[in-house]
């Protein structure tokens, strides 16, 4: 949650606290309610309750405007509650067992009012707990130490689920956030994938294109390579996780299409060792190896080279690159491809991959390492 998140909050808060302590301050003031200043606990249930139901009226301002059937059945709740007050006023019996419930189903009637959701999701617990505590009260509020032994444990026991709800409906909001923080990671997530699939292939045909202008014979195998990496890429890359050995299988199709562009004039190495056990996101390394072929080979006219390793462990799995280039081509000024892989490393891999870009006299070297989780 940001701070924009919070500020709209703290707005509301600030005017509930006010407006409890004032209305609190006022109904004592003229006689009547009676604030029982020993009773802690059950003074602090109270205000928490009214300062959390007046920050939220406070908060649904503009949804009341709209709503106007909620605002009428708002007030046939606080009729409800003029009602109990009036009857316990005339009857002048403590703790009267008639007005109880009447005001009890006014909690929960403002309840389903400012939290419909909410309410919707855990009625059948919230109504189940408060027909519980009802009937404990009724029981004990017939014995006649009901006042010396029972009251302020039987208060307490009806105050305690409102503190418990409370906390449920921010952990609910709190999970929501969550939610919708995931769902934004994963939409930004598959416009990078969306970004780099037409980047790629936009090299690639531009590569067949100069076979095709040659009439080279290797122009087959080279669409037959070319539809192999398009079908990985279509159905493979959509995926969350492939095993790392179809990475490979992928980065090698890449390094076949170029030794046939070039005619070996390029001295192109892959060393892999370790496990090929890895699951590890689609479309990550070919990147590297597209910056190499891109800022490398094609900027040199003889002495290209590009090698490469891949070395994985139980531990680490590490990709390097390394390749040399002419030296007026800047090789660190990061194109679409290189942002975009920084952007999924950090989504894909928090805190568990480094990616290291070196560019010495003619020679630029790329390496990134992933720990495992």
């Amino acid at each position: 949650m940001n701070l924009h998140s919070l500020s709209k909050y703290v707005k509301p808060l600030l005017l509930g606290a006010i407006a409890t302590v004032l209305i609190v301050s006022l109904l004592a003031g003229i006689g009547f309610v009676r604030i029982n200043f020993s009773s802690w606990l059950e003074n602090l249930g109270i205000f928490t309750f009214w300062w959390l139901f007046f920050s939220l009226l406070i908060y649904k301002i503009p949804y009341f405007r709209k709503n106007k059937k909620v605002v009428y059945n708002m007030l046939g709740l606080l009729l409800l509650l003029l009602v109990a007050t009036i009857i316990d006023s005339l009857w002048g019996i403590p703790d009267n067992p008639i007005t109880f419930p009447l005001i009890i189903i006014f909690w929960l009637g403002l309840a389903y009012l400012v939290l419909p959701r909410f309410f919707q999701k855990y009625k059948i617990a919230i109504l189940s707990v408060y027909a519980v505590l009802f009937s404990y009260f009724l029981v004990f509020r017939m014995r006649a130490d009901y006042f010396e032994s029972h009251q302020e444990n039987v208060v307490s026991f009806l105050l305690v689920p409102i503190p418990v709800l409370i906390g449920l409906w921010f952990y609910e909001q709190w999970r929501w956030l969550r939610s919708l923080q995931a769902d934004k990671a994963k939409a930004e997530l598959a416009l990078l994938k969306s970004q780099i699939n037409p980047h790629f292939f936009f090299n690639t045909l531009n590569n067949l294109y100069g076979l095709a202008v040659e009439k080279s014979d290797q122009a087959p195998a080279v669409i037959l390579t070319l539809s192999e990496m398009m079908r990985y890429t279509i159905y493979e890359g959509k995926e969350e996780w492939v095993p790392l050995k179809k990475e490979i299988v992928y980065l090698e199709n890449y390094i076949e299409l170029h030794r046939i562009r070039y005619q070996n004039q390029v001295d192109i190495r892959f060393d892999i060792q370790g496990s090929n056990d890895w699951q590890v996101a689609p479309l990550l390394f070919i990147i590297l190896l597209e910056n190499a072929f891109k800022h490398g080979a094609e900027s040199l006219t003889e002495g290209a080279y590009i090698h490469m390793s891949l070395h994985s462990s139980k531990e680490e799995l590490v990709f390097a690159i390394e390749n040399n280039f002419d030296q007026s081509q800047n090789m660190k000024a990061e194109g679409i491809g290189l942002i975009n892989l920084n952007k999924r490393l950090h989504h894909i891999y928090p805190k568990q991959h480094e990616l290291l870009l070196e560019e010495h006299s003619s020679v630029y070297t790329a390496r990134l390492s992933i720990r495992s989780s």
